[in-house]
């Protein structure tokens, strides 16, 4: 009698450049069989609300890592900062940076994660995590030490909250990780649903 075939287990891909999502995945246990960075246009749309440019640049991120990876589980993220319905992106140079700081300075914001996960068989599922967030009131040190650490190049917000902008955080509800960039709970989920078995 033969032994019957085992159908081999689809990879997954991590449609993204961010070292602190493939970091937060590891924290759970889970290693993506490749990284595949997409480059997308991240511009918001008119009128788009932050709650949807987050989803849908996940979506779009998430649809161009499937094209590229046919066969294969891919997770997406996208991460908004929004103070009211202004996003906030991430500055290009450090006065854009000091006056996003200046802006979340003693005040609440939101931070949006949107993230989409794709089954090899195209079946699409996504989630959105959104957190609130308070800073202290920033004195000119505290925000002249931001800026000179630099975590503000590449973070929406020029901020990481896993840096040192985290000894400003007051206040917090909601997903952690998601403010880091890649909401865990909600993309664990999503990869169960759409039936991915961790190695």
């Amino acid at each position: 009698m033969k032994p019957s075939a085992i159908a081999p287990r689809a990879s997954l891909v991590l449609a993204s450049a961010s070292p602190r999502r493939l970091e937060l995945l590891a924290q759970v246990g889970l290693t993506p069989d490749k990284v595949d960075p997409v480059d997308i246009d991240e511009a918001p749309l008119n009128g788009e609300t932050p709650r949807l440019a987050a989803l849908r640049l996940a979506a779009a991120k998430a649809r161009a890592g499937a094209l590229r990876n046919p066969g294969a589980f891919v997770v997406a993220a996208d991460t908004v900062v929004a103070v009211g319905r202004r996003m906030l992106g991430k500055p290009d140079t450090q006065e854009a940076a000091r006056a996003m700081l200046t802006l979340l300075s003693g005040r609440n914001h939101k931070v949006l994660s949107g993230v989409m996960a794709i089954a090899p068989d195209g079946r699409e599922a996504s989630r959105l995590a959104e957190t609130r967030v308070k800073f202290k009131r920033l004195g000119r040190a505290e925000t002249a030490a931001l800026l000179a650490g630099e975590e503000w190049r590449g973070a929406a917000g020029a901020y990481r909250i896993q840096g040192l902008a985290g000894g400003f955080v007051t206040h917090l509800i909601g997903s952690y990780s998601g403010v880091v960039g890649l909401p865990l709970h909600e993309t664990l989920t999503l990869l169960a649903g759409l039936g991915f078995v961790a190695p």
